[in-house]
């Protein structure tokens, strides 16, 4: 039997958290882990197994009972060169959900601030933003993944709005948004941050940095966990001008990033023709599979600038998603939307792994 006194402390505790948690969940992922795991847009070489050796020396450079590095400049200064930016205009951390994070953090004002977004996108947009307690709001897509740009604008003009967010090439729709549209949006909303997500930039070539000098509102994210393979890493960067990472930098903890971590992107950098020259075989094998799916009777499958493809099969998605699974592979499930209704996406990874999610698809087709 529960006593009023222990009733009471629960109470008491509760309150001793931010209000709004209450009615919120802990960020989880609906994975079935099979054999292939083609669901989550990794890469299938292991990083550590390209540039062990590189990493063990540098490794012995390290002191891990400090908390300072020299890792740190040189690993700045190598981040800024492949952007093409200087040092000042680079801020990076661990992962680009974390700089995004930060980013949300910096600019939620009060409990009617939000973000804008298009719909359907990075799903982490909105868990990340209930982390910090800022508001989202989205605008749908048609349903050949193009929006109104006008009625954007539109809904970012809101004084509450404090940032809009464009992820291109796009999660989970793997297209690129036009390049007019962005620059369109940025330009209307010169009082407001205009976030470009470029996740996918090794796989999609296109990018927005050259024109940071031009618009003084504009930050650009990226990732390591794309096109250098390293999920599990957990690296990423934000670029923008030297005034607004300033601000940025205000939200960081001072020690953000393991060493060993930084280590192990300074490596990546120091050997990126191993990684870049990947994503090409990556987007050969993606532009056959495409070209194979497309083939395939009552087969939808969508054009893609990033390292996976998102496809359908006409009223019976869900039966290929649990042909599938029995068969030991694991897509993403993206149909939530309606513009993406019974939509799943695989990764391109590896050839075997394309090879095997193809004849799956084509023996179910065949049954």
């Amino acid at each position: 039997m529960t006593s009023k006194s222990s009733t009471n402390m629960a109470d008491s505790k509760a309150s001793l958290f931010r209000s709004d948690l209450k009615d919120k969940q802990a960020p989880t992922i609906d994975i079935s882990p099979r054999k292939l795991m083609v669901a989550l847009n990794e890469g299938c070489q292991d990083p550590y197994q390209l540039i062990q050796k590189d990493f063990l020396k540098r490794l012995e450079q390290l002191s891990l009972n400090r908390y300072m590095s020299p890792t740190t400049d040189l690993l700045h200064q190598r981040l800024a060169d492949y952007a093409g930016v200087k040092k000042e205009q680079i801020l990076f951390g661990n992962g680009a959900d974390d700089m995004l994070y930060h980013l949300f953090l910096a600019v939620r004002e009060n409990a009617q601030s939000f973000a804008l977004s298009l719909a359907p996108s990075y799903f982490d947009y909105a868990t990340m933003c209930g982390a910090v307690d800022l508001g989202i709001r989205f605008l749908d897509m048609r349903a050949d993944f193009s929006f109104d740009v006008e009625r954007y604008i539109e809904l970012a003009q809101d004084p509450d709005c404090r940032l809009a967010i464009l992820c291109n090439p796009n999660n989970p729709t793997a297209n690129l948004l036009p390049a007019e549209q962005i620059r369109q949006i940025i330009t209307a909303l010169p009082d407001k941050l205009v976030v470009v997500d470029e996740a996918y930039y090794e796989f999609s070539g296109v990018s927005f940095v050259s024109e940071l000098d031009e618009y003084p509102n504009l930050i650009l994210i990226r990732s390591f966990s794309k096109g250098f393979s390293a999920a599990g890493l957990r690296f990423g960067y934000a670029i923008s001008s030297p005034q607004n990472i300033a601000e940025l930098w205000k939200t960081q903890i001072t020690f953000h990033t393991s060493s060993l971590v930084k280590a192990f992107a300074l490596c990546i950098l120091e050997n990126k023709e191993l990684f870049l020259g990947h994503v090409q075989q990556i987007k050969a094998l993606r532009d056959r599979l495409y070209r194979d799916l497309k083939e395939l009777p009552q087969l939808i499958v969508h054009p893609s600038a990033t390292n996976f493809l998102t496809f359908s099969l006409a009223g019976k998605s869900d039966d290929l998603y649990n042909h599938l699974q029995e068969h030991d592979i694991t897509v993403r499930n993206v149909g939530s939307h309606p513009a993406l209704k019974s939509c799943l996406r695989v990764s391109i990874s590896c050839e075997d792994a394309v090879n095997a999610f193809r004849d799956q698809v084509r023996a179910y087709l065949a049954k």
